[in-house]
């Protein structure tokens, strides 16, 4: 998820509410081509469309429109402890890297939110495997009838384990991802010829969909094999139509490099970069307009459509000291107004 800088303004609870809001809308809005790219990671087996529009066309007919929209329910529920457990976890790796002086580098802090990342992928990992199933399922002869069945069902038949398969190959592949991120962020200077503490919104932006797009590029055969390895299980019809017969990720990997090239290992790419942009803008803009609202609530804003200041506002106070002195001066002004004997 993009992080946005914190503003004292609003309460932990209403940056929660515009974060986890933000997230839900950009997760639905981008599930048809989240769909298309797991579709081509993990193919759909002999005789059937191989392509991410070709595969995504081919579920839209026969099992209709919601199709599409498969495993985003399990997504957006993941979103928040997820999220919980990434920013807890960023700001222990922080305290860890930071020295003497207080100082952590940026590749400190990339390697630090990768990490965060990282536990809280591991923490979740059983819903992200419930996520991949669900969308390789068909809906007209469900294997699942929903999530928690799908979880007692893999936990039933195959064990405890299966929810976690895949899990080694999201370590690994957090390396890559950091150093895409940090191939980009050291280049941005280049990029737009000028300082970094001086981009704008759209700037800045434009570095977050840059960045995805290159760490996501970098680590993306490590997220084909993984799901190819979440999907499998010879519990389910045709195995769970991964088009490769493997042992585990080595055997994975040789095996889709053996039958279709290295090519194949960046099979949905194209879709999933495509979302990048998307997610972000819907992310980004429905943070802001959240936020929007909250500070006029709280009484810093004009109005909850734009950010203009109310006069005679103290920005730099937190909504509860600003309730406070409202309260305060408001307590004060009656007590003058009482008649004296």
């Amino acid at each position: 998820m993009a992080t946005w800088r914190r503003d004292g303004r609003l309460t932990g609870g209403q940056r929660l509410v515009c974060a986890g809001l933000a997230g839900v809308l950009s997760l639905s809005l981008t599930a048809p081509l989240e769909l298309a790219t797991v579709l081509a990671q993990v193919g759909r087996g002999p005789g059937q469309p191989q392509g991410p529009w070709a595969a995504s066309r081919s579920v839209w007919r026969a099992e209709g429109p919601r199709a599409l929209w498969k495993g985003n329910g399990v997504a957006c529920l993941r979103l928040f402890p997820y999220s919980v457990l990434q920013l807890a976890a960023y700001r222990k790796f922080l305290l860890l890297f930071m020295d003497d002086l207080g100082y952590v580098s940026q590749w400190s802090a990339i390697m630090a939110g990768s990490l965060a990342g990282t536990v809280a992928t591991i923490v979740t990992y059983p819903t992200d495997v419930i996520k991949t199933r669900l969308i390789m399922q068909n809906l007209l002869k469900p294997s699942y009838t929903g999530i928690s069945h799908a979880f007692c069902t893999i936990y039933r038949q195959e064990g405890f384990l299966a929810l976690y398969r895949g899990i080694s190959l999201t370590v690994i592949g957090a390396l890559p991802f950091s150093a895409g991120s940090f191939l980009v962020y050291v280049n941005l200077h280049r990029i737009w010829n000028g300082p970094r503490d001086r981009f704008s919104p759209l700037q800045n932006f434009a570095n977050s969909c840059l960045a995805a797009g290159v760490a996501q590029t970098i680590s993306y055969p490590f997220d084909t094999v993984k799901r190819k390895m979440q999907a499998q299980s010879h519990c389910l019809p045709h195995c769970g139509r991964v088009d490769t017969n493997f042992s585990g990720a080595m055997d994975c990997f040789r095996q889709v490099v053996k039958a279709q090239g290295v090519l194949a290992l960046w099979n949905g790419l194209t879709a999933n970069l495509l979302k990048i942009v998307p997610y972000f803008g819907v992310m980004f803009s429905t943070f802001e307009f959240c936020k929007r609202i909250y500070l006029y609530h709280n009484g810093y804003t004009v109005s909850p459509l734009s950010y203009k200041l109310t006069p005679g506002v103290d920005q730099s106070l937190q909504p509860q000291e600003l309730r406070e002195l409202k309260k305060l001066l408001k307590d004060s002004n009656f007590e003058a107004r009482k008649p004296t004997l």
